[in-house]
């Protein structure tokens, strides 16, 4: 049975996929919204007073990859990439999110300027030993990241000061964790640019081709 907080993470991903839908019906179909709240703010630009629009971005971040070598938002700065939350020994949705992200991250596999960063909630157990097993195991090409954080900041980054997922520690649930299936696609400044529902093999599909609109625009 699904707890509270899971329905809850699954009413946000619903009104974040309903405020991408809107806006795209107003937009360019090669040009991919900006999500989220954004702020206007007077600058000054030669000697005038001028509205300038800050927009959502993702939070500063420092984690350890399979390999035990250290990602951070500079690593990534140049890169468009996408992101998700999981736990390897999550008897849910992890297996069928890691299939669809697969046929993204192969998709992409020998595309340098694109790559996944994909979040464990279970940072005591998913240490980058295990993660390397279960890189191994997957078959997952090098493009595709498996990150290992302080909880709090990767229960913080998932959520909506972050890539509008949702992660807890939950032992009411199985695996005691709770978790969305959102894959966020991020652009080079940090903005999010799309949201997903990754236990979808159609929204993959979406999710690639907005993927290779953002690319044409590097």
């Amino acid at each position: 049975m699904q707890s509270f907080k899971f329905l809850k993470a699954s009413l946000l991903f619903f009104s974040i996929s309903v405020f991408h839908s809107c806006i795209n019906q107003n937009k360019d179909e090669e040009n991919l919204p900006i999500m989220g709240e954004k702020e206007i703010v007077l600058v000054e630009e030669d000697g005038k007073q001028i509205n300038d629009t800050i927009y959502h971005t993702i939070p500063t971040f420092r984690f350890v990859d399979q390999d035990s070598v250290w990602i951070s938002n500079e690593d990534v700065a140049d890169k468009i990439y996408l992101a998700d939350f999981f736990f390897t020994r999550c008897p849910t949705i992890c297996p069928l999110l890691a299939k669809n992200m697969l046929i993204i991250a192969k998709e992409f596999e020998n595309e340098k300027r694109f790559v996944i960063l994909s979040h464990t909630i279970d940072d005591k157990h998913d240490t980058p030993a295990v993660l390397g097993d279960y890189v191994k195991k997957l078959g997952a090409p090098l493009n595709w990241r498996f990150l290992n954080g302080p909880q709090d900041a990767v229960y913080t980054i998932a959520g909506k000061e972050g890539y509008f997922s949702y992660a807890e520690e939950n032992p009411d649930v199985p695996g005691g964790f709770d978790h969305s299936g959102a894959f966020t696609l991020i652009d080079t400044k940090g903005h999010v640019r799309g949201v997903y529902d990754g236990t979808s093999e159609e929204e993959a599909t979406k999710a690639i081709e907005d993927i290779r609109k953002l690319l044409k625009q590097l």
